[in-house]
């Protein structure tokens, strides 16, 4: 029996907002949440330490970056696509 069953990564779309080190840039994903009791909308942010192997992002785009293998103590996502400037 063959499984050829592909694993699902998380992917998620985000800014940049640092792209001062080697092959890596900071992502800032945001989200917005209800609070659960007064109903009031408000502003989740987390950044992500993203591996860009091309060096091509810069601050300011927009891109979108999937879950890998850890590939540093705090890097474990990768750049699929650069979406806008």
């Amino acid at each position: 029996m063959e499984d050829n069953k592909q694993s699902q990564k998380r992917t998620f779309k985000g800014t940049v907002v640092s792209d001062r080190m080697i092959k890596t840039i900071v992502v800032r994903v945001d989200r917005m949440k209800v609070h659960p009791k007064y109903g009031k909308r408000f502003l989740q942010s987390k950044r992500f330490k993203v591996h860009d192997e091309k060096g091509e992002c810069k601050v300011g785009d927009i891109v979108r970056f999937e879950e890998t293998r850890p590939l540093s103590k705090d890097k474990r996502w990768r750049v699929i696509e650069k979406i806008s400037v």
